[in-house]
């Protein structure tokens, strides 16, 4: 097993690290938005889809422990990389391409540090409502039917303009993190070639984009009163 271990400590297992956690994320961001999109069809369908979820609780703390696993691996990478390439290179580059060398990084290493903040209020407001007193926790009702009052808690988690704020925020610097990681991503597998640079660059946009407006509608909608 050491060559394993070799492989993993150096530079390119930490990149592969970083990769398939990226990916991993990836797809749990485009999962996640997905299903909270269903706010838009209103409260039943929106608190069927959060009981769905709360109902299966080994199902549920594995998929958390694996999403917590994937959010550790990312981070201790992402850092290993960033110190090994300071001690490479000392001195900075003196021009920014775009999503690309130093200014990249700037933006990458600012926007993690958001979205991690964003991980840990987004957990307290609406999964353990530390920040959100008000919240109802799915629960067994009279009927020994089990509901979740997903619905409720969007409408009410979003009142505040600063949170919706913060919110909107987070979600550009997810949005810009996420561009940067799928142009790196594409240019790994062999789209380096500055005859597909265009093509990243529009698919790496467009993925950050996406995500970006979705998630960033649905606090803007219930503080408009379009979702109440």
């Amino acid at each position: 097993m050491s060559w394993l271990k070799t492989f993993v400590t150096s530079t390119l297992g930490m990149k592969v690290i970083m990769a398939v956690s990226g990916v991993a994320l990836f797809g749990f961001v485009l999962a996640h938005m997905a299903g909270n999109l269903q706010i838009y069809l209103g409260e039943r369908a929106y608190n069927h889809y959060a009981a769905s979820l709360q109902g299966n609780t080994a199902l549920l703390w594995t998929a958390r422990s694996g999403l917590l696993g994937m959010v550790l691996a990312h981070i201790v990478s992402a850092g290993i990389l960033t110190a090994r390439s300071r001690a490479a290179r000392p001195t900075g580059y003196d021009t920014h391409r775009w999503l690309s060398g130093t200014y990249a990084v700037r933006t990458m290493r600012f926007g993690g540090v958001v979205i991690l903040a964003f991980i840990v209020y987004h957990l307290l407001h609406f999964t353990v409502g530390t920040v959100h007193p008000d919240i109802q926790h799915c629960r067994v009702n009279a009927d020994d039917v089990f509901v979740c009052f997903a619905y409720q808690n969007f409408v009410a988690g979003f009142q505040n303009p600063l949170v919706v704020g913060f919110y909107i925020v987070a979600q550009v610097a997810l949005g810009l993190h996420l561009a940067h990681g799928v142009w790196s991503m594409l240019r790994t597998l062999g789209l380096a070639n500055p005859r597909y640079d265009l093509l990243t660059r529009r698919a790496a946009t467009a993925f950050g984009t996406v995500v970006t407006l979705g998630n960033i509608s649905m606090p803007i909608a219930v503080l408009a009163g379009l979702v109440k």
